[in-house]
C-alpha cells in the first residue's frame, strides 16, 4: 500500500483521478478489540450489552480476530501492481478509519480519488452509509480530496466470473455422484424490509440486484441447476421484519441430495462468512446428513481485481440523489450479526 507515493494520474472518459481508495466495514485484530469494535458499531442504538456480549463470543472464537483487514491488505496488494495509482484504504468502524487515511491523501497531495467499496449493492447500510461516513470524513479534514465513490458491480463480468470459478471448485468439492443435483443456495446479509423496500432509486434494488447476480452464475454454470436466494447474519429486535428466509430455515426444510452455499453478499470471507457459513450452516448441514460445501467469495480472484481497474476506466458515475437508499427509521436500527460485514 503506497501510503506516500506521489499522486499520479488514470484517466478515464470524464475525468482524472490521481489515487484509489478502497473504503471497507473494519473489523477489530485482536481480543481487546473486540468490544470497543462493537460499541463503536452500535453507538447510539441501543442495543442491549447481551447481544454484543454474545457477537463477542462469535469473534472470540476465532481469536477476537476478524479476517477482513487482512483481507484488504490482500486485495490492495493484488490491485496495487494493475493500476498506474497510489492505493490508500480506509474504514468506516475500525483502524485504518476513514478520516484519519483521508488525512494522510491531503498531506500527500491527492486532490481527487475514486473510491471502491467493498460492497457490491444498493441498500443503506451497503452503499449510502458509506457515502455518508466519507462525507463525515470530508468535512472532518482540512484539504480532504474529492472522492467518487465507483458504481456498483453486482453484474460486472469479472465479478460474477470469480464467484463462477469458486462455485464450481464448491462443487467439486462434493461427492461425485452429488455433484450433477446439487442446489445452489446463494446467501446475502439480511436487512430489515423497509430498508430493503427502499433500497435503490425506485426501490427494492438490493433484492432485484442480488437475484441478478444469482441468476447471472447459475446461467454461466449451465445445465439449468436449481438455486435459491436466502439470508444470513439477521441482527435485529425480534418484532422487526427482516428478510427472509435465513439460510438455516431454509437447509432444514431443503429437499436436495447436496448443496452449495454461494455467498453473493460479500465479497471477502469475513467473520459473517466463517461464522454463519463454515460453522453453524455446517453443523446443521452435518447433523442433516446433508452433503454441504461452501464456495469462496470474491477475495483476490484475478477477474475480480482486474474489475477494479476496468471500473476505474469508466466514465464518471453520476452520484446516487439525496433520495436514494435512505437512513432507516430509528425502529429498524440493527445490532451487528457476526460482524456486519467485519
Amino acid at each position: 500500500m503506497r501510503e506516500n507515493a506521489p499522486a499520479c494520474g488514470l484517466m478515464n472518459a470524464m475525468g482524472t483521478y490521481d489515487a484509489l481508495l478502497v473504503v471497507s466495514f473494519g473489523g477489530p485484530e485482536k481480543p481487546d478489540d473486540v468490544m470497543p469494535f462493537l460499541e463503536n458499531v452500535v453507538r447510539g442504538r441501543g442495543i442491549p450489552r447481551e447481544r454484543l456480549l454474545e457477537v463477542e463470543a462469535h469473534y472470540q472464537r476465532f481469536g477476537g480476530m476478524s479476517p477482513i483487514n487482512q483481507q484488504c491488505r490482500d486485495l490492495i496488494a493484488a490491485v496495487e501492481p494493475t493500476i498506474d495509482l497510489p492505493v490508500y484504504w480506509g474504514n468506516r468502524n475500525w483502524h485504518p478509519y476513514l478520516e484519519d487515511t483521508l488525512r494522510r491523501m491531503a498531506a500527500d497531495g491527492v486532490r481527487r480519488a475514486a473510491a471502491f467499496v467493498t460492497a457490491a449493492y444498493s441498500s443503506y447500510s451497503a452503499c449510502r452509509q458509506y457515502i455518508d461516513d466519507i462525507s463525515l470524513a470530508r468535512a472532518a479534514v482540512e484539504g480532504a480530496p474529492e472522492i467518487v465513490k465507483l458504481r456498483h458491480y453486482f453484474d460486472h463480468p469479472g465479478f460474477v466470473a470469480a464467484m463462477v470459478d469458486h462455485t464450481r471448485a464448491a462443487l467439486e468439492e462434493l461427492p461425485a455422484e452429488h455433484r450433477a443435483a446439487a442446489r445452489l443456495v446463494f446467501t446475502a446479509h439480511s436487512i430489515p424490509v423497509s430498508m430493503a423496500e427502499t433500497s435503490g432509486p425506485g426501490g427494492g434494488a438490493y433484492e432485484a440486484q442480488l437475484r441478478r447476480t444469482a441468476s447471472l452464475i447459475a446461467a454461466e454454470l449451465g445445465g439449468d441447476r436449481p438455486w435459491d436466494l436466502v439470508w444470513q447474519s439477521r441482527s435485529g429486535a425480534p418484532h422487526i421484519p427482516w428478510l427472509e428466509p435465513d439460510v438455516c430455515d431454509h437447509l432444514a426444510g431443503i429437499d436436495a441430495p447436496a448443496v452449495v452455499l454461494v455467498p453473493i453478499g460479500f465479497v471477502s470471507d469475513h467473520m459473517e462468512v466463517v461464522y454463519d457459513l463454515d460453522v453453524e450452516a455446517a453443523e446443521l448441514a452435518g447433523q442433516m446428513g446433508l452433503p454441504l460445501a461452501r464456495a469462496a467469495t470474491a477475495g483476490t480472484h484475478p477477474r475480480f481485481v482486474a474489475m477494479i481497474g476496468e471500473l476505474l476506466a469508466e466514465p464518471e458515475p453520476a452520484a446516487c440523489a439525496a433520495t436514494c437508499c435512505p437512513a432507516p427509521a430509528r425502529r429498524t436500527a440493527q445490532a451487528p450479526g457476526a460482524g456486519r460485514h467485519g
